[in-house]
């Protein structure tokens, strides 16, 4: 086994009355590839809006690399959230500096290749990009940080299948042993191939976790198959 880069024991946060992590546990070895699945309203992107230091938690206690959330976490963490986060004035060339002088980590000339690879040019204004192609530009922002854990909260959505196949082999590609990845997902069938271990996540706790691949033998199934069955009723 590997050192452990994240630990999560009863985590809890409440919106108001709405309890949306409840008693979360997990944990995820360095060099792995982790899958949180679970339907909408779930608790997954609340979790990794605190992983990255955007949300406070109410209780629990959760490290990563030995330290609680703080400076030194948000430091080696490389979060994608589901969300634009980029200036309007911005062209990508104007993204590449912005993360230059915020990030100590961010390997420009990597930053440079994925670009070429994802088919964007620097001069482009991010107001002018499709969803899509915003999607590719998050990930080569993200993915060009050398992050000890990286934080993918629906990364492939507005990505079309045979490019999406491009930017998960890209991933593998790039992926160091001493880094992990957690990557929530509705495209389950797509991404399963990344994934080394396997949390389901629904109304705030880990009903089912492990190695994905000791969980499609046990169970007989697929990933994807086991993610209908586990949220058939929901």
């Amino acid at each position: 086994m590997g050192d452990c880069i994240l630990k999560v024991s009863n985590l809890n946060k409440n919106y108001f009355r709405k309890k949306a992590l409840d008693n979360f546990q997990m944990e995820l070895e360095e060099g792995k590839i982790l899958g949180l699945l679970g339907p909408n309203g779930s608790g997954k992107s609340t979790l990794l809006k605190i992983l990255a230091g955007i949300l406070r938690k109410n209780s629990g206690e959760v490290s990563i690399d030995g330290n609680e959330i703080g400076v030194h976490t948000k430091s080696i963490v490389s979060y994608l959230p589901d969300k634009n986060y980029l200036y309007k004035w911005m062209k990508i060339k104007d993204a590449f500096s912005y993360f230059r002088d915020f990030y100590s980590d961010f390997d420009y000339d990597m930053a440079e290749k994925l670009l070429k690879f994802m088919n964007l040019e620097m001069d482009s204004k991010v107001t002018s990009l499709s969803k899509g192609m915003l999607e590719k530009l998050h990930l080569t922002l993200v993915l060009s940080r050398k992050a000890r854990l990286y934080i993918l909260d629906e990364p492939l959505g507005g990505v079309d299948p045979t490019t999406r196949e491009k930017i998960l082999d890209t991933i593998i590609n790039n992926f160091n042993e001493k880094s992990s990845m957690i990557i929530t997902t509705h495209l389950v069938n797509d991404i399963e191939r990344l994934f080394d271990d396997v949390v389901f996540i629904s109304n705030g706790k880990n009903v089912l976790s492990g190695s994905a691949e000791e969980l499609r033998n046990e169970k007989g199934m697929s990933i994807d198959e086991l993610y209908r069955e586990v949220f058939k009723d929901v």
